[in-house]
């Protein structure tokens, strides 16, 4: 532990994910399911739609009774029927009759196609109801074929899915009324540093608010985990230890934010020996951030130790908690996505490691650029505020003018893309 090695972000987080587990399944409401994640797959039991139905207000008829239809020879249909939507007409359509029929309203019998009624003009004659069209019609026009959008026996929502307004009108199509989702994580924080004031602390000369605690906090539930504040501990070895063994028995992932540098009252690497964890890593090739340390016990619990510094700590969650929490829930790919920018601003520093800078996007019609935000240190607070991205510089460049694409990581996706450095 004395001598640190650093590894590349790449290989840090395959060591993370030796480690990933699944939650289990547990059944709530529909209506309680929004920002949840599915929990395994759903298959269709039946076909959507359920029966061919008419996409349109409109009428019903025989598409070969059409073909002579012309703006100099309107074609007329006697009209036997008039159905809404939930309805279904016991008439056969014959030849040159049609059935007048409502957005959702099931194809009646001997009915192959639907034309929409502005397309018509209704009138009566001999007692009876009629409607005229000037144009012919192909078999098919204008019907939502059953099954055109689910299958019977098709996935219909995948496992890992988050639960959004649009899959809620989806399950509810399917009569879920309760809905299998993953039971959600529960995410220990633990500050460190005797430096540290509550939020609501006046100002004490030497001391800082505990900026870190209420980030880690809103993190944890952006990502859907449900986080533990267990409060804030000094710099004293003993009491560390008992805050982190006590956590180990009310948590899934334990968070500990300062304590992992090499300073002299940096206990976390210690604290993980005595508690028999193993470290996967104790640096990592990356700015801020370096000094990230992961371990985990011998059950499979994960213990990151992130840096005291907001933006180091900042990063730190993104790229390796987030993701494993993400695989918790099942999602197939847990990464954020990553694009590419166009860089607005200089960037001279040289980078030896993998450089996250925090950034905001900018979008002009087709053209995606990114600027960074505030001051880039691992202190800085305002810089995370203001950004949605990081610009991703990889090691061993000597910096970026304006004009030059740059690779960029986007903060707040559910999973679903792959970081560019796992890529290139």
């Amino acid at each position: 532990m004395e001598r640190r090695q650093p590894i590349p972000v790449e290989e840090a987080i395959k060591k993370v994910h030796q480690y990933e587990k699944h939650g289990e399944i547990e059944w709530v409401p529909l209506k309680d399911s929004l920002g949840r994640f599915i929990a395994e797959d759903i298959l269709a039991d039946h076909d959507v739609p359920a029966f061919d139905r008419s996409p349109y207000d409109g009428f019903a008829l025989r598409a070969e009774d059409t073909k002579e239809a012309s703006s100099a020879h309107p074609v007329e249909f006697e009209v036997i029927d008039h159905i809404g939507a939930g309805m279904v007409s016991a008439q056969t359509i014959g030849p040159f009759q049609a059935i007048r029929i409502m957005t959702g309203a099931k194809i009646p019998n001997g009915a192959n196609v639907v034309i929409m009624i502005e397309l018509t003009k209704t009138f009566e004659k001999g007692g009876k109801s009629f409607m005229s069209l000037k144009r012919p019609l192909k078999k098919g026009d204008n019907i939502s074929r059953q099954g055109e959008e689910v299958l019977k026996g098709n996935v219909m929502v995948k496992k890992g899915t988050d639960v959004t307004p649009g899959v809620t009108a989806l399950l509810a199509t399917f009569g879920y009324a309760v809905v299998p989702v993953v039971k959600k994580p529960v995410i220990g924080i633990i500050s460190t540093g005797t430096e540290l004031l509550q939020v609501s602390d006046a100002m004490v000369d030497g001391k800082i608010r505990n900026s870190n605690l209420s980030m880690v906090y809103a993190q944890v539930l952006e990502s859907g985990a449900e986080p533990l504040d267990l409060g804030g501990v000094s710099d004293d070895f003993d009491k560390s230890y008992h805050a982190v063994k006590a956590a180990m028995s009310k948590v899934d992932i334990l968070i500990t934010t300062g304590g992992v540098s090499v300073g002299d009252f940096d206990f976390l690497p210690a604290i993980y020996e005595k508690l028999g964890a193993k470290v996967l890593f104790n640096k990592v090739a990356m700015r801020p951030g370096s000094v990230t340390t992961v371990a985990a016990m011998p059950n499979g619990q994960l213990l990151f130790g992130l840096s005291g510094n907001p933006a180091a700590c900042f990063v730190g969650f993104e790229l390796f908690v987030k993701p494993i929490i993400y695989k918790w829930y099942r999602k197939e790919n847990p990464f954020s996505t990553f694009a590419e920018a166009k860089l607005t601003h200089d960037f001279p520093k040289a980078n030896p490691f993998t450089r996250f800078v925090r950034a905001a996007l900018q979008f002009t019609g087709s053209q995606i650029s990114v600027t960074p935000t505030g001051l880039d240190k691992s202190s800085a607070v305002t810089s995370i505020a203001e950004a949605d991205c990081f610009i991703v510089l990889p090691g061993g460049t000597r910096g970026f003018q304006a004009g030059d694409q740059v690779d960029v990581l986007l903060f707040q996706h559910k999973g679903g893309g792959s970081p560019c450095w796992m890529t290139n």
